[in-house]
């Protein structure tokens, strides 16, 4: 997970660093939510009990799902290709479906 997790966020960060079309208001949202995902799953996997270990997975998820809501509003606005989209998209999922069993996992 965490290598997808890296490609992904090297692909937004190629995005946003390469396209100086995209508001810079989408680059600074994109650029925290995306991040965000990585370093909760961090942060949450130093922690000693599972309700604190859950909270920063809910958290990563919820990113992971703000990411992919920005990239559905660019590619509507031609600001990212289909192809693309489509890409981080299937990786959101990947990531999505991972974190889901890992908070019900810690639910058990």
């Amino acid at each position: 997970m965490i290598y997808l997790i890296f490609l992904i966020n090297k692909s937004i960060y190629n995005l946003l660093k390469g396209n100086s079309q995209i508001p810079p208001y989408f680059k600074n949202q994109l650029g925290r939510a995306s991040l965000s995902i990585v370093l909760n799953i961090a942060e949450g996997s130093a922690k000693v009990t599972n309700r604190d270990r859950k909270s920063f997975f809910v958290i990563a998820r919820g990113s992971t799902f703000e990411c992919a809501a920005i990239v559905d509003i660019l590619h509507s606005e031609n600001e990212v290709s289909l192809e693309f989209k489509n890409e981080l998209d299937a990786g959101f999922e990947e990531i999505s479906k991972m974190l889901y069993a890992m908070i019900k996992n810690l639910e058990k």
